[in-house]
């Protein structure tokens, strides 16, 4: 299931799923970093509750396993907490990835080392998704990231 309504977003979220799972939690960050600034939870509560929940039990971890809960999540990997995330509602999943974000951000959660460079067959894509408008890069994120966890 996407979320895309456009043909170049269909095309960027099939490009983003051909990256590894390190290079898609990177660029999860980073475009998270580009548009933190324009992002308000808006979902409902329920969503919202659920995702803190999720949030919690990922922050409870210790840095490396919250790394690797974040790489089962992107890989599909038939783990607890990756099935535990396919079966969260599109709204919770958004609502989580943007928790994971800001808690990056502060720290609270392992972060992309400061020295990490995408690797150099992301540009043309990172180019592509600076040029969608704000909801075209909500509607990339919310398809991208709506795909992610347990492939059952």
């Amino acid at each position: 299931m996407t979320f895309t309504a456009d043909a170049k977003t269909k095309q960027l979220v099939e490009q983003f799923r051909s990256f590894d799972a390190d290079t898609q939690l990177a660029l999860l960050w980073f475009g998270y970093l580009d548009i933190k600034d324009k992002l308000t939870p808006a979902n409902q509560t329920s969503a919202q509750d659920t995702a803190a929940a999720f949030y919690d039990t990922i922050c409870a971890l210790p840095k490396e396993q919250q790394l690797q809960a974040q790489r089962d999540i992107v890989t599909g990997a038939n783990s607890d907490i990756s099935r535990a995330y396919k079966a969260l509602s599109s709204s919770a999943k958004l609502d989580l990835w943007l928790r994971l974000g800001r808690a990056m951000e502060k720290g609270t959660v392992i972060q992309v080392p400061s020295d990490y460079k995408l690797p150099s067959n992301t540009q043309d894509f990172t180019n592509n998704i600076q040029g969608l408008d704000f909801e075209q890069r909500i509607d990339f994120t919310r398809s991208a990231v709506f795909e992610f966890g347990a492939k059952q």
